[in-house]
This record gives C-alpha cells, sequence and structure tokens, in this order.
C-alpha cells in the first residue's frame, strides 16, 4: 500500500507478507524504483525513514508483515561542484540522461588538481533544472569516465533511477563501446582478443599493469578487449616483412577497467601513440630523417602530446524507455591529422 501526502516529498509503505523478511533498503528500493538500493541505505542511516511512526536508522532490517514505513527524503542538496558554462558537443539528451562527445583535454569528474572545466560541471550547467540529482545531490550520474586526454562519447545519468540502471547494464557488459586507437607498430594477430587481468601497477600507483592472473591479488580485474586491424602504416620501410610502422586499430570493450585499452595493447607490443604512460617514447623506430613523409611522420608523432585513442561508438538501453540507443562521432581534428601523415608512408 502506498499512500502520498499531496506534495509528493513524502510516503508511507505498508509491508504485506509476500515482502516479509526482506531487507528495509531493498524493499523500498523495489517498491519506489526511481531511488537506488545504495540511496535508501545512506538515506535510513541519516533518519529519512520512520516505522511505525519512530526514526529507524537499520537498512539490514528484516521488515516483517504490517509494519508502516514513512519516507521523507531531504531537500536536495546544492551540487559540489559549480556550474560553468563550458559548450559540450550533445549527440542526445532527454530528461533521464545526455550522451555528449567529450573533447581530449577536458577532465570528466573534478578531483584534486582539477577543480573546475570539468565535464561534470559543464553538464551541471547545461542541464539545469532537468538535472533531478543523482545520490540525493544535483549532479549528473557518471556511469563511465573517459581519460583526460581520451576524446569521444560518454553518457551520464540525470537521476538516480536512470543511474542505477545504467550502472547495471555497464556492470553487466550489455554496453557497446567501440574505440579507434593509432599504435605503434600492428598487433599480431591481426585481429583478436586480449584477455588478462588488470591491477596497480607494484612501482607507481598512478598507472595500471598487466598481472599474473595465479596470483589472485585483491585488486586485479577482469579486463577483456578485442581488437582488429583496420590500417596499417609504412609496411614497406619497417624492418621485417609483413611488419608495419603504426597502425590503426578498433578496439571494442568487454570490461571498462581503468587504463584498459592502454595497457592492454602496450602487453602486446603496440602501445598508442602520444601515450605518456605506456608508450615507447615520442617516435617510430625505422623512421629515417630527410625524405618529406618520414620527416612528416616524425613530426606529426613527436608532436601528438596524447594517447592516440577516441570512442568512437556508444550503444546501450535506455534505462526507462527501453530502447536501443547507439551513437557514432568521428575522431576529432588532431586524431585524423596524425592518421593521413601516417597513410602517406
Amino acid at each position: 500500500m502506498i499512500d502520498r501526502t499531496k506534495d509528493d516529498r513524502q510516503a508511507r509503505f505498508a509491508v504485506c507478507d509476500d515482502y516479509a523478511g526482506a531487507r528495509l533498503d531493498k524493499w523500498l528500493s523495489e517498491v519506489e524504483p526511481a531511488i537506488s538500493r545504495s540511496r535508501f541505505k545512506t538515506l535510513i542511516e541519516q533518519g529519512a525513514v520512520s516505522r511505525n511512526g519512530t526514526a529507524f536508522t537499520d537498512p539490514s532490517w528484516k521488515i516483517r508483515a504490517g509494519e508502516t514505513y514513512s519516507f521523507a527524503p531531504p531537500p536536495l542538496e546544492p551540487a559540489a561542484p559549480e556550474a560553468e558554462r563550458i559548450a559540450l558537443d550533445v549527440y542526445y539528451e532527454d530528461d533521464d540522461l545526455i550522451v555528449v562527445n567529450k573533447p581530449a583535454g577536458m577532465v570528466v569528474h573534478p578531483a584534486a588538481g582539477n577543480w573546475s572545466g570539468t565535464l561534470v560541471n559543464a553538464l551541471i550547467a547545461h542541464c539545469g533544472e532537468s538535472l533531478s540529482g543523482v545520490g540525493g545531490v544535483a549532479r549528473p550520474g557518471i556511469v563511465h569516465r573517459l581519460d583526460k586526454d581520451t576524446s569521444g562519447l560518454l553518457v551520464a545519468a540525470k537521476h538516480d533511477a536512470a543511474h542505477a540502471r545504467l550502472s547495471e547494464a555497464f556492470s553487466a557488459h550489455d554496453i557497446e563501446r567501440v574505440y579507434d586507437a593509432i599504435v605503434v607498430g600492428a598487433p599480431r594477430p591481426a585481429a583478436g582478443t586480449v584477455d588478462a587481468p588488470i591491477a596497480r601497477a607494484a612501482n607507481d600507483r598512478r598507472k595500471m599493469a598487466v598481472v599474473d592472473p595465479r596470483n589472485q591479488r585483491r585488486d586485479q580485474r577482469r579486463a577483456v578487449t578485442h581488437y582488429r586491424l583496420v590500417e596499417a602504416y609504412g609496411r614497406d620501410r619497417a624492418k621485417l616483412a609483413g611488419d608495419a610502422l603504426a597502425a590503426l586499430i578498433e578496439c571494442r570493450l568487454e570490461t571498462g577497467r581503468t587504463h584498459q585499452i592502454r595497457v592492454h595493447m602496450a602487453s602486446v607490443g603496440c602501445p598508442l601513440i602520444g601515450d605518456p604512460a605506456y608508450g615507447r617514447g615520442p617516435g617510430l623506430s625505422g623512421l629515417k630523417p630527410g625524405e618529406a613523409a618520414a620527416d612528416a611522420a616524425i613530426e606529426a608523432v613527436r608532436s601528438f602530446r596524447r594517447q592516440a585513442l577516441h570512442a568512437r561508438i556508444l550503444g546501450f538501453e535506455h534505462p526507462v524507455s527501453g530502447d536501443r540507443l547507439s551513437f557514432k562521432a568521428p575522431p576529432p581534428a588532431d586524431f585524423e591529422a596524425l592518421r593521413a601523415v601516417l597513410k602517406a608512408l
């Protein structure tokens, strides 16, 4: 039974026999699906729920038939990050979510050293009143992230229910994510799968590394990248027949770990051009100066100051309507310029 007040800010729920024995936070998230279980857990602990008229703060309580719970969510808190009027390349937007094409150089979420100018700052300003808030705060729900210097498509939720359902889809690997990458050399075989767990690098906690699955490290996570060769550059200049100096590859993510494509491609001997963390250096082995095409390629690679990685395709099921959505964003100008120079080798 549900009985709401006129202002829709309070609700009363009575436990029926079918739900007896369920956790309180789980049950509330089912009868009020617009709010996630984790959010209800926090709200219960903060005293926003009453049992039979008395404040109740145990989210793990096993509810009993006949009990009545009242729910009074606190007012929406102001966003901690400030709204900033930053131009966005919006590919899709409705009341539930927004899909944007993030430029290289933009941090997704405010953090130490980057408290302003982030995608979240821009989204708060852009979405305005349509942003009902995630986790009780007027901010977008970031479901997945792109590295600062990776460009491409990213989806953010506008409210708790959309955030929870999108998060579940990402956890279930029910999201299509396709990236373009320009790498040093070319992978062998030309198409395949890198199935190698990733964890924090032992010698540098800012970096990730492929680890031996037999070690069973607590922080290791299964990581799977499917790749295929799209274009090979400079085959006739390579030292060994059939090799290439560089290549454009397509990577499809089955999982989405931190730096996954960058770490996986480096692990098979093909680091991304421009990658400051996992690359081999600024040049392409085998290119000698003195010829126009070679000189242009040397300069293009040397001056490309970010990892050559672009999130080109993003597809998922709409968290509310259930419609299948798919978006494609062409690589930015710097990526295409690098590709054009390498094609001339």
